[in-house]
């Protein structure tokens, strides 16, 4: 798992359920589930048995690079402390980073920046001394095939939206033709207040042209009050169009009933499950709080600020990236009845088919948007 937990599971399972807006049934059966129990059928087991083997990822994040060829409204880089780093080029500076990092038990990097095409030696660097891993790119410049990461393509809306916002002409068409019929790729849609009923054309066209497609949720950096930043309409009506593109592409779009419930939920990620990163997380005892950081350009990090999208207003966040290990890492939330362990399997199914070379998702196991557990102990806060 990418919070570098191996979630043991107790026989003894947690109960409690939220009063659902997602179309649960809200009179659960109130038992308690043996995790055996909740194994017992084979399609669960066999998922069990598929994701369970990724358990020992452990990640950290890289900024490669302090320039960016687009200048994107609502950009992360270019907030806080981060974006004044000096750039460190040396390639023997982040082979012995890379190196270092293995020894303490890193298995999986995320090379972000703002633009990490722009230093393709680096890349090759740190591909060469640790061959896990994805590097999120604009897509402007095509990457390496040698270089064996996964690839998430950001992708904000149509080229009107694109031109408007990140102030790039046909960009989409760009990034197609850079990146069709490449495996690494995933083009990650960002769901902003402004883009939503943009979002079915965009994954018909990248569906058209058989590319793979996941789904992010804008979420807001400290003190952005722009157009992009989301409300309760907005949410649920990207709840409704992230499922219609479920349905009407399955091949296509890498994603499932829960995590649509996880990511478009009136509460962020770290109300509803605590989230792992150090920059929330006090604790250096076991999982993110003590293996994670966040390396600038200059190779230096800060662990009151480290988390995988630094400068994200927390209470907004509703990151695939943050997702991807926040709601991995709750386990033992989740094994309260077959529908919620279900689904918590087809969200980390979802999650290794979209960051992991090679995983292929499977079947979503669950079609009900089951409620994230223990949301109404949240609201009594």
């Amino acid at each position: 798992m990418r919070d570098g937990v191996n979630p043991a599971v107790t026989e003894k399972a947690a109960t409690g359920r939220c009063a659902a807006p997602f179309g649960a049934r809200c009179e659960k059966d109130r038992r308690r589930w043996k995790f055996s129990e909740l194994l017992a059928g084979p399609e669960v087991r066999a998922r069990w048995e598929k994701v369970r083997k990724y358990f020992f990822l452990r990640e950290s994040t890289y900024d490669m690079s302090n320039r960016c060829n687009l200048h994107c409204d609502g950009c992360y880089y270019y907030e806080g402390e981060k974006q004044f780093a000096g750039e460190n080029g040396n390639p023997e500076a982040w082979r012995a980073l890379m190196r270092a990092e293995g020894e303490r038990g890193i298995t999986y990097v995320v090379l972000a920046g703002a633009e990490p095409s722009l230093v393709p030696g680096l890349l090759e660097v740190c591909f060469a001394e640790m061959p896990l891993g994805c590097i999120a790119t604009n897509g402007v410049r095509r990457i390496d095939p040698a270089i064996g990461y996964k690839i998430h393509i950001s992708v904000w809306g149509n080229d009107a939206t694109s031109l408007r916002v990140r102030k790039a002409p046909e960009l989409l068409v760009r990034q197609i033709k850079n990146y069709r019929d490449d495996p690494r790729a995933v083009f990650v849609y960002t769901f902003t207040r402004e883009n939503i009923d943009e979002a079915a054309g965009v994954v018909d066209v990248l569906a058209a042209a058989d590319c793979r497609i996941t789904f992010n949720v804008f979420s807001s950096p400290v003190g952005y009050a722009g157009p992009l930043r989301h409300d309760g309409a907005s949410l649920t009506r990207t709840r409704e169009v992230m499922r219609e593109m479920m349905s009407r592409h399955p091949r296509h779009v890498l994603f499932s009933p829960y995590s649509v419930v996880a990511h478009t939920h009136e509460r962020g990620l770290h109300d509803l499950y605590r989230c792992s990163y150090p920059r929330r997380n006090p604790s250096t005892d076991i999982g993110l709080g003590r293996s994670f950081r966040q390396f600038r350009t200059d190779l230096t990090w800060d662990r009151d600020a480290a988390c995988c999208v630094p400068d994200t207003d927390c209470s907004d966040c509703r990151h695939y990236a943050a997702g991807s290990a926040v709601v991995t890492a709750r386990l033992y939330r989740h094994v309260t009845d077959p529908e919620t362990f279900r689904s918590w399997l087809d969200y980390v199914d979802t999650y290794l088919a979209v960051w992991v070379m090679g995983y292929e998702k499977g079947k979503n196991l669950c079609a009900e948007m089951v409620s994230p557990p223990g949301c109404e102990e949240i609201g009594k806060r």
